[in-house]
């Protein structure tokens, strides 16, 4: 299967966002990263999408992931490699 699109909402001085880009990043993934204070129009979408206010905002594909504790705790559970490949669901 081929790899979902990440998308992460985040801002540059968030310490959960760079958490965050840290697993990822130790995982290989590759993501899109929203600057939410570079583009305050886009906290509206993360929060239509998400239904959270909170940065960071995390989907793999449609699915909502949550921040940055959801995404550490489905890699402790061994969920997040089927997910970034596309085989978790």
């Amino acid at each position: 299967m081929t790899a979902p699109p990440i998308t992460m909402y985040a801002t540059g001085w968030c310490p959960y966002c760079s958490r965050a880009r840290a697993l990822l990043e130790r995982k290989g993934a590759s993501w899109t990263e929203i600057d939410v204070e570079a583009e305050p129009e886009r906290r509206a979408e993360m929060i239509a999408r998400s239904g959270r206010r909170t940065v960071p905002q995390i989907f793999i594909g449609d699915r909502p992931v949550g921040g940055s504790d959801e995404l550490h705790e489905l890699d402790e559970k061994g969920e997040l490699d089927a997910l970034l490949h596309g085989s978790g669901g």
